[in-house]
């Protein structure tokens, strides 16, 4: 009985999770009002990169006009710089401002703060199934997001993604 996954359960523990850890790094960080998408965005774009906005959609697994809206808007707000590819001029591609990058870097210090300290406040045996649980909910991840699971255990590429976007 142990083995059988209440789907429902997990479904609906995962937003509130994610939106606790948000609110709880913004205030740890006193970080401004930066959303989800916001975060994705600059994590999307590491130090040195720079992706035109149909592969940062795809990337985030969004559609093309809300990843638009959202680079104007963060343009807007100086978290992010569009600018002509050198390869070809028609094409723009985005780059995560310094601003963005700092911003970034203090929330996910704390971000991993936050956890490492709420885990130490569980008990061994918690601890231990949620090391456990980290590799099944990445595969999760890229199940739901498209990914040919075959693919991701025989080449990791989808792993190698995150990986690279963290």
């Amino acid at each position: 009985m142990s083995g059988d996954l209440d789907a429902a359960r997990l479904a609906a523990v995962i937003s509130p999770l994610r939106r606790a850890l948000l609110a709880a790094t913004r205030a740890e960080a006193r970080l401004p009002e930066l959303s989800d998408s916001q975060i994705d965005v600059i994590r999307a774009l590491p130090r040195g990169t720079s992706r035109g906005p149909a592969e940062i959609a795809s990337r985030l697994r969004l559609s093309r006009p809300t990843v638009s809206n959202l680079l104007g808007a963060m343009e807007s707000e100086g978290l992010v710089e569009r600018t002509p590819a050198a390869s070809d001029g028609r094409r723009i591609v985005v780059r995560a401002s310094a601003r963005a990058l700092d911003l970034f870097d203090r929330f996910d210090a704390a971000n991993s703060a936050l956890v490492a300290e709420a885990t130490a406040r569980l008990g061994e045996d918690e601890r231990a199934a949620l090391a456990a649980a980290v590799p099944a909910l990445e595969r999760l991840c890229d199940v739901l997001g498209g990914a040919d699971p075959r693919a991701t255990e025989t080449t990791g590429a989808s792993t190698a993604d995150r990986e690279e976007t963290r």
